[in-house]
This record gives C-alpha cells, sequence and structure tokens, in this order.
C-alpha cells in the first residue's frame, strides 16, 4: 500500500530497540526532504535522515500506529511498549 507524504509532516514510526529486540515504542518522526537528493523524501527521526521505504510502517496518527503495535505485539506496560 502506498501512502502519500508531504515534508513538514509529523508521523509515527515503530522502532525496535537496537540493544534490546524485545523492546519497541511508537517513535514521532518527520517526513523531510532528503538532505542528499532533493527531488526524494526521507524520514527524520533522532538526528538521522532514512529514506521512506516498505521497510517501515509509517502510520499518519498516533493513535494508528499504537493500534498497529497493539495488533502485532501485543500489550503496553508503564508507557512503554515491548514486544
Amino acid at each position: 500500500m502506498e501512502q502519500q507524504f508531504e515534508p513538514g509532516e509529523i508521523v509515527y514510526v515503530i522502532i525496535r530497540n537496537p540493544h534490546a529486540q524485545d523492546v519497541a515504542h511508537v517513535q514521532q518522526a518527520a517526513i523531510v526532504q532528503h538532505p542528499e537528493d532533493p527531488d526524494e523524501l526521507a524520514l527524520f527521526s533522532h538526528e538521522h535522515y532514512y529514506p521512506l521505504s516498505d521497510e517501515f510502517a509509517i502510520f499518519h496518527s498516533e493513535d494508528e500506529a499504537e493500534a498497529a503495535y497493539q495488533e502485532a505485539f501485543g500489550g503496553v506496560e508503564d508507557g512503554e511498549f515491548h514486544g
């Protein structure tokens, strides 16, 4: 399913902790012009640019992202999502 995004749009992604693969959470990110390719958009999160790709489950709202997380990984503990 192809989604359309605009520069400056705030989106939400499910991010796994690279140091603890059993921990994941919903993270806010921004859609921006890619700094190395002005014809492409990128996902900007944690001071890094990521090319938009099917590798990211990107949601337009935090509620959508949290619902997808619940469906994929289960419950919420202490405000953090654990898979």
